[in-house]
């Protein structure tokens, strides 16, 4: 069965998914918060929530939280205040949901770009790039009308931009996987794959 996701991209599961994404996650610890980064069409919110099913701990969009707090989208936010505002939120938003117990977080495209916002997601999470092409990304996002960031003449140009500048700081991130135009839950498995190499690596340096 093939259907759009809220990313942009279509799910074909195949019939043993579930089983190869449950062996991954079998005995994987989940000890500090897990933060997705990347920018907008990577399939942060659709893979946090099946990576978040699959280690049993919640899942957490840090845009909707903001929006909770300030009672306001994120579009408004950006329209009546400003970048620089939104971002100040922002970090203190993330601050406080990294300061709970171990969940799968979220973020909007330009959260671990602050260096704020960055050194918290690196000293209080395992941090993750979901790493997508230019042609991936616009296949998604065109899908919606809600990014702030790409309501221009060109939004193309924008995204390359925005990859130019944010590519090389997205590689700070602890762990890196591609998000493709393949089912979601292949990058599901990237992900868990991802973290169980980090798990046997630190059970090694300890």
């Amino acid at each position: 069965m093939t259907r759009p996701d809220r990313d942009g991209g279509d799910l074909r599961d195949k019939p043993d998914d579930a089983a190869e994404i449950a062996a991954l996650a079998e005995g994987l610890k989940v000890d500090r918060p897990i933060a997705l980064v990347g920018l907008m069409g990577a399939g942060k919110t659709t893979i946090g929530r099946r990576l978040a099913a699959a280690l049993q701990v919640p899942f957490l969009d840090a845009d909707a939280e903001i929006e909770r707090a300030a009672g306001m989208t994120v579009q408004e936010i950006f329209a009546e205040f400003g970048e620089a505002y939104f971002r100040q939120g922002e970090r203190r938003v993330i601050e406080r949901l990294l300061s709970g117990e171990p969940f799968v977080l979220a973020t909007g495209g330009g959260a671990f770009i602050d260096p704020q916002t960055r050194a918290l997601m690196r000293a209080k999470a395992v941090s993750i790039w979901l790493r997508a092409g230019l042609d991936v990304l616009m296949r998604r996002v065109e899908r919606r009308d809600d990014r702030p960031l790409l309501k221009t003449d060109d939004p193309r140009a924008v995204m390359q931009k925005l990859m130019d500048v944010r590519y090389p700081i997205y590689a700070q991130a602890d762990l890196t996987v591609e998000s493709s135009t393949g089912p979601h839950n292949d990058s599901v498995a990237a992900v868990l794959r991802a973290l169980r190499a980090r798990q046997c690596a630190m059970g090694a340096t300890t």
